[in-house]
């Protein structure tokens, strides 16, 4: 496969506030100095709920302040950019020209674009590229997805990668590595725990001053592309949600991703004409995990049950703020993401409240509803205990609807909570009965899948598996069909996985899904125009993305 370079241009400068599910810790900061924009002309805000930073700006770390506040997309830039929003989109040439795999997927051949330079003046080229691939190959903590790199070999202005096993399923991650400069990073004993506070990079800005609260970062005048509008990118992390929501809707910040239950009144109405936001739908989805290994929840019959009476609509509603959509399809795809890899098979099936119909379900297992009580098949009654971290007030909202809606299949449950670090223990060692949790995403409904069922990552309870299949399901079939997926060179052999794995989510119900997890921001239009939406979906518009700098260098100053 051959991707041609397309024309790369920015037309101006980022203003925004991205909206989030997710309810973080936050930091409050200090605004910088005002001038446009929300502070003045050339000046975009940003802000995020993520608590005080420590000085880290390693743009290969996740858990670094870059990437907490996403200002490393600003600075570093990687080979495309890709959109997970519209996953079937071909990824947009950035540091690279182009690329072409091998038939099996198991080399890449990048052409690196020359021109570019580094913010130190130094000059970018294809050897950068080798160096970050070839220092990702030899250190685990870097190497994120544990992509199994067997070379790294230049030639010219071509860097070729070469892996032990086909990576069809993992091409946008290696497209979305940001690339690091060899002359500085080369000189790093452990990359994995360098700070990198002086952060060079080909991107348009660079790191102008740095606090726990606030990061300022400004333009550079010899960026490869044309410049963005935006002159000064200022980021607070502010103490928690409410202290980022007051600051969206009071105009003193442009751009986050925060969960605001009640948006319209306590956003949007503040500033109708400017307070806008963009909840747009990936291939990741929230879903109540039910430990397989836990009787009677390892029948699926029983799961089948359960997910039939869910109200998928009122979780939406009342615990999501109608930000999250309910899910409509037993496959879990959500829509209309998942709408290109839907199943003929499930093309016309729906996820609907019917109590009679799980009722049956139940009868024909041999369950018995004894007054109000649902026994199992030996006679004893089935409980649950549904459990999510304390102050997840969405998350806890949708399982007390969870729970009455069991109720009415006469399955007594009852709602808990943990400490977060307590709750994410017990569920990577499958020491729980029932938890909302979300599911990865990525380019295609593999991620999604794999992270529910890959028998790979099975561990038995009291053993971590934090990479997924929490619910500790097993199935050969779904295995075959993930292995299949991920090596087939043929689309027609991924078109049958990826039925298959559609059966075995409808069928044997590892997860329950419930609604859509999209990819929310909010941002303010009064200062910058240009901003990703329905109508224009070429991003997903959270700030912290890796796609973010070409948000920044597609928005323009308003009139």
């Amino acid at each position: 496969m051959r991707v041609r370079a397309r024309t790369i241009r920015s037309t101006t400068a980022t203003t925004g506030s991205l909206l989030v599910l997710t309810l973080l810790a936050g930091c409050s900061g200090a605004a910088g100095p005002q001038g446009p924009g929300s502070a003045g002309g050339g000046v975009l805000t940003i802000g995020m709920p993520n608590g005080p930073q420590a000085n880290n700006s390693n743009p290969l770390l996740d858990t670094s302040a870059s990437a907490s506040l996403g200002y490393r997309a600003m600075i570093y830039e990687p080979l495309a950019v890709t959109n997970s929003v519209r996953p079937e989109q071909d990824p947009k040439p950035w540091l690279a020209e182009s690329w072409e795999w091998n038939a099996d997927h198991t080399e890449v051949a990048l052409t690196i674009r020359s021109g570019p330079t580094w913010s130190d003046g130094e000059t970018f080229d294809a050897a950068d590229v080798a160096f970050t691939f070839e220092m990702l190959m030899g250190n685990d903590a870097l190497n994120m997805y544990s992509l199994p790199f067997e070379d790294v070999a230049r030639e010219g202005d071509t860097v070729t990668l070469s892996f032990g096993s086909p990576q069809y399923v993992n091409e946008f991650r290696i497209l979305d590595t940001y690339i690091v400069p060899e002359h500085i990073w080369s000189q790093v004993e452990d990359p994995a725990a360098f700070e990198n506070q002086e952060p060079v990079g080909t991107g348009p800005f660079v790191l102008e001053s740095f606090t726990q609260q606030a990061v300022t970062l400004t333009r550079r005048d010899s960026y490869w592309q044309d410049l963005p509008a935006v002159e000064e990118l200022r980021y607070t992390s502010y103490n928690d949600n409410n202290a980022q929501t007051t600051a969206l809707a009071n105009g003193d910040c442009d751009w986050s991703w925060v969960f605001i239950p009640n948006y319209e009144q306590v956003y949007v109405e503040r500033d109708a004409e400017h307070n806008d936001l963009w909840f747009p739908t990936g291939l990741s989805i929230d879903a109540l995990w039910v430990n397989n290994e836990v009787e009677p929840f390892d029948d699926p019959e029983l799961r089948r049950a359960m997910s039939m009476v869910i109200d998928r609509a009122a979780i939406s509603e009342q615990a999501e703020a109608g930000l999250f959509p309910a899910l409509t399809s037993p496959t879990g795809l959500p829509m209309p993401a998942g709408e290109t890899f839907l199943s003929a098979e499930y093309a016309d099936a729906g996820l609907s409240v019917d109590v009679e119909g799980a009722q049956q379900v139940l009868r024909d297992a041999g369950y018995q509803l004894d007054g109000d009580t649902l026994r199992t098949p030996e006679g004893d009654p089935v409980t649950l205990t549904l459990t999510d971290p304390a102050g997840w007030s969405d998350y806890l909202t949708a399982l007390s609807i969870i729970d009455d809606n069991l109720a009415a299949i006469g399955i007594d449950a009852k709602v808990e909570t943990q400490t977060a670090d307590a709750w994410t223990n017990a569920v990577n060692e499958g020491e729980f009965e029932a938890t909302l949790h979300w599911t990865n995403g990525g380019a295609t409904p593999y991620d999604m899948y794999q992270h529910i069922m890959d028998g790979t990552l099975y561990q038995p309870v009291g053993e971590a598996a934090p990479g997924g299949n929490f619910a500790r399901f097993r199935n050969d079939e779904a295995d075959r069909a993930l292995r299949d997926y991920a090596e087939a060179t043929d689309e027609a052999v991924r078109a049958e996985a990826l039925d298959t794995l559609q059966r075995v989510m409808a069928e044997e119900v590892p997860v329950i899904p419930t609604v859509a997890r999209p990819a929310g921001a909010e941002y303010r239009i009064e200062s910058w125009t240009g901003w990703p939406d329905a109508d224009d979906p070429y991003a997903n518009p959270q700030p912290t993305q890796r796609g973010a700098l070409d948000i920044v260098l597609q928005l323009e100053p308003a009139a």
